[in-house]
């Protein structure tokens, strides 16, 4: 099973929590990447779930906007909104308007994994036409660990921890 996840320290939340259990909204929360494209959102949204194993559960194209909300006509087949479900994750993204996209960076999805040949199909689908900045190789934690930049500037960690 793929399992995605932020590169947050998860065990300084837990500390806070754990340090400010009064102080902290017990509601239940879910962290969700939201990817930024440009131009190329329903793409990266069919690669990643055929390479993810998801499931595209909603996209919209701006053209479903209210008339309010005017759309250049060269625009009105970009992606508002789209949603991938992985198991129980959830991958979010858009097109962002030429003026205001960004280059993707400070993150990457990091891809958890406990199997070595999943780590290593995975790590390969990514790749194909993107950039590899570390290649997928054992380390001190890990059975395989690899970083790439995807072929729409999407930062991924692939990590194959070892066996406790």
């Amino acid at each position: 099973m793929v399992r995605l996840d932020f590169n947050i320290n998860f065990l300084y939340a837990a500390h806070l929590k754990a340090v400010n259990q009064d102080k902290v909204n017990t509601t239940a929360m879910q962290l969700n990447p939201y990817l930024s494209f440009n131009g190329e959102c329903e793409v990266a949204f069919k690669f990643y779930e055929r390479c993810l194993g998801g499931k595209i559960e909603f996209i919209m194209p701006y053209e479903s906007k209210p008339a309010e909300y005017p759309v250049p006509l060269e625009w009105r087949k970009k992606i508002l909104h789209a949603t991938l479900r992985v198991g129980d994750q959830v991958l979010m993204g858009s097109d962002v308007p030429p003026d205001r996209y960004q280059k993707s960076q400070g993150f990457s999805i990091t891809v958890g994994l406990n199997d070595q040949a999943e780590a290593e199909r995975l790590f390969k689908a990514l790749s194909e036409k993107g950039t590899v900045e570390m290649a997928l190789q054992e380390t001190f934690w890990a059975i395989r660990f690899g970083v790439l930049v995807d072929r729409f500037g999407i930062p991924w960690t692939i990590n194959c921890e070892r066996p406790a």
